[in-house]
């Protein structure tokens, strides 16, 4: 932002006869620096999807792996949960992916502000999801080892408060652990077309 703070400080000091220029320029270097942070966050976005997709799946070809799934019955309910997060994260890919569309096409300056809120809105419900779904594998996988795993099931009979209380901390410090990984990973990008949006509410308005 330091060049568009420099162009600023430049129109102030001109007369009004080239303000329209000058808007058109700040407006030119709003449109390509968000532009640019939409298609960091689709390649951010492709990397990690592929990464814990691809992990996600590679336990499935361990057979060692794949037995002790079954052994406490929750093969079945992770596979499903594998099924249904590649579908979703697919469906987030076309969205980053549609939204880079968009915003290189876009004309105008309110446009481009709806398509600045539409990204912001899609990056915070991807993160929402991958919260929501951390925490539900976190307790499915928790009470099906307590369940059927010997070792926990005599923790959970002897212990039955204490053990739910420290599964319950567990899951949520789990989840507490991925959101400073989104925040730091999204959160920054996320800020820069915030700042983007302030500035093209001063040229709209």
């Amino acid at each position: 932002m330091d060049e568009l703070e420099l162009l600023k400080k430049d129109w102030k000091k001109n007369d009004g006869q080239f303000k329209q220029v000058s808007e058109n320029e700040i407006y030119g270097m709003l449109h390509k620096s968000s532009s640019s942070i939409v298609k960091w966050i689709f390649i951010i976005s492709i990397l990690e999807i592929i990464i814990l997709r691809l992990f996600d799946l590679s336990m499935f070809f361990d057979g060692n792996y794949i037995n002790k799934l079954k052994q406490i019955h929750i093969y079945n309910s992770l596979e499903f949960i594998t099924i249904i997060n590649i579908i979703v994260s697919g469906c987030f890919i076309f969205l980053f992916y549609k939204n880079i569309k968009q915003i290189s096409s876009t004309s105008s300056v309110s446009d481009l502000m709806k398509d600045i809120i539409k990204t912001r809105k899609i990056v915070k419900y991807y993160v929402w999801y991958n919260l929501i779904i951390a925490g539900i594998t976190g307790v499915i996988v928790i009470y099906f080892q307590s369940k059927y795993d010997a070792n926990l099931s005599v923790l959970l009979e002897k212990y039955e408060y204490l053990f739910v209380i420290s599964c319950a901390l567990l899951v949520m410090f789990l989840i507490f652990v991925f959101y400073l990984f989104y925040k730091l990973l999204y959160g920054f990008l996320l800020r820069r077309l915030k700042r983007n949006y302030n500035e093209l509410q001063k040229i709209e308005y």
